[in-house]
């Protein structure tokens, strides 16, 4: 095995989403921070594993207008990275994505979401395990949880997944936003080695630019 091939294997097994890293000094971009207020504008909260995957994907949708990272359905207030990390809140995390349903809706929203992450591995996505990176859709009303519940049952009847959704789909609770360094992550620390050997080639896969 060359030496660079096996550097490549430790840091996709050694650099998860839960490890913690420095904050950059680079400002986040603007679509990554709050939703603009607008009665044009609608919410979905989700978690697909690590945060940093789903805003990567997300901010090159057509129609979202903003995303934040975060944190969503645990026992706790205001957790830290830290506590999310130790799996023992209870929170999953989360992007909260605000989008104009004149050009997305809330099921295309739904269909991006189930491309891009694994729904059939219980509190898993990759390396990255725990309660924390399970899949979730927390619905903001009665109508995004119908909208939410045909998708599933859709999604879970064709054969692009071997095994069973096992995707949570609950009410919205409260949001606790993650620190700044965790907006934008991705467009702002691409030589890190999750962002280089787990982001970029899901970006790829998804036909999206790295």
């Amino acid at each position: 095995m060359s030496v660079l091939r096996l550097f490549a294997l430790c840091a996709i097994t050694l650099i998860g989403c839960s490890r913690p890293v420095s904050p950059p000094t680079a400002a986040t971009i603007e679509t990554s921070m709050s939703p603009p207020e607008s009665s044009q504008q609608e919410i979905a909260t989700l978690g697909a594993g690590c945060f940093w995957c789903v805003e990567a994907v997300l901010q090159q949708v057509d129609g979202v207008t903003a995303l934040r990272s975060g944190f969503m359905g645990g026992h706790t207030d205001n957790p830290t990275y830290k506590d999310i990390c130790t799996g023992t809140t209870g929170h999953a995390e989360v992007v909260e994505v605000t989008f104009d349903p004149s050009v997305i809706t809330y099921e295309e929203v739904l269909r991006w979401f189930w491309q891009l992450h694994d729904p059939t591995t219980l509190n898993r996505q990759g390396n990255d395990a725990g309660t924390q990176y399970r899949s979730a859709i927390f619905v903001h009303s009665d109508e995004q949880r119908a909208i939410a519940e045909a998708s599933l049952k859709q999604h879970d009847a064709t054969d692009m997944y071997a095994d069973p959704i096992v995707t949570e789909i609950t009410d919205a609770s409260e949001f606790f936003t993650a620190d700044d360094y965790h907006q934008d992550y991705y467009q702002q620390n691409k030589n890190q080695p999750y962002c280089h050997f787990v982001i970029a080639p899901k970006l790829k896969k998804l036909g999206l630019d790295s």
